[in-house]
C-alpha cells in the first residue's frame, strides 16, 4: 500500500530518466490496484510489464474487495504475484486458496511470480526445505504449465525487517528449488524456469546476490520505491548476466 498518483508519477519519471537503452533484462513493476491504469500510462514506450500484487480465483461473481486474472488483463498486466508472504501470514491465506490462484492466473493468460519462503522460527527448526518444498506441491498443480511460472523465494524472516539472507543462504535454497523442480519435471525445464530471491534486495547487497549461480533475478520491495535505488538493482542484474 505505497504510493498516490503523485508519487507514482514522480518515482516513474526517475526511472524513465535512467533506464538503460536497451534494456537487456525483463523488469516489471506491481503497483496497487488503484495505480494500474496510470502505471499503465506511465510506462508506456518503454519495456517494463505491469505486474498485480494479487488475485481471486474466480473469473467473476460476488467477492466484494478482490479483483480477477481477467480484471488484471484488462488493466494491462502481464503477471502477478500469488503466495507473497504477506497474503500468507499477515492476511492467512491458505494454501488451497494460493495453489486455485496460481491455476487461474494461468488459466487467465496471465504468467504468474509465485511466492515460497519460511518463517524465522522454521528456518531455525531446520524445516526451511520442507516448508518450500510443501509450498512448491500446493502452489505448482499438476495440470499448470511451469514455463510460465517465475518462483521467488522470499525468507520470511528478511522482508521489512533490514535483514537479508547471505548469498550462501539464498544460494543453498535456490538450488534445493531446482533441485525439486528437477525431480517433478526435467532438468531442462528446471534450468529455464526463473528463481527470484526476495527479501531486504538493495543496491549494496543485489550485485552478490544475483551473482549466485541459482538465483535468476530479485523480487524487490522497498528498494523499488526509490527510483535511485531500483535502477542501480537493474545494473547489478544486467552485470551479473
Amino acid at each position: 500500500m505505497n504510493l498516490t498518483l503523485a508519487e507514482c508519477r514522480e518515482l516513474m519519471a526517475g526511472i524513465r530518466a535512467g533506464l538503460p537503452d536497451p534494456l537487456p533484462i525483463d523488469v516489471a513493476v506491481c503497483p496497487s490496484f488503484t495505480l494500474l491504469f496510470p502505471m499503465g500510462r506511465e510506462i508506456d514506450g518503454i519495456p517494463i510489464k505491469l505486474g498485480g500484487q494479487n488475485c481471486y480465483p474466480e473469473p467473476k461473481g460476488a467477492f466484494t474487495g478482490e479483483i480477477s486474472p481477467a480484471q488484471l488483463r484488462n488493466a494491462g498486466c502481464t503477471s502477478v504475484l500469488v503466495g507473497h508472504s504477506e497474503r500468507r501470514h499477515v492476511l492467512h491465506e491458505p494454501s488451497d486458496l494460493i495453489g486455485r490462484k496460481v491455476a487461474a492466473a494461468l488459466e487467465a493468460g496471465l504468467e504468474v511470480i509465485y511466492c515460497v519462503g519460511e518463517t524465522r522460527e522454521q528456518r531455525e527448526a531446520g524445516q526451511t526445505e520442507a516448508v518450500v518444498a510443501d509450498q512448491l506441491t500446493h502452489g505448482l498443480a499438476p495440470e499448470i504449465d511451469p514455463a510460465r511460472v517465475t518462483i521467488a523465494y522470499e525468507p520470511v524472516w528478511a522482508i521489512g525487517t533490514g535483514l537479508t539472507a547471505t548469498p550462501d543462504q539464498a544460494q543453498d535454497v535456490h538450488r534445493f528449488i531446482r533441485q525439486t523442480l528437477t525431480t517433478r519435471y526435467n532438468a531442462d525445464l528446471a534450468e529455464r524456469i526463473r528463481i527470484q530471491y526476495g527479501g531486504s534486495v538493495n543496491p549494496s547487497n543485489a550485485g552478490e546476490l544475483f551473482a549466485c549461480p541459482d538465483v535468476d533475478g530479485g523480487l524487490i520491495g522497498g528498494a523499488s520505491l526509490k527510483s535511485g535505488d531500483f535502477l542501480a538493482i537493474i545494473q547489478a542484474a544486467i552485470a551479473t548476466m
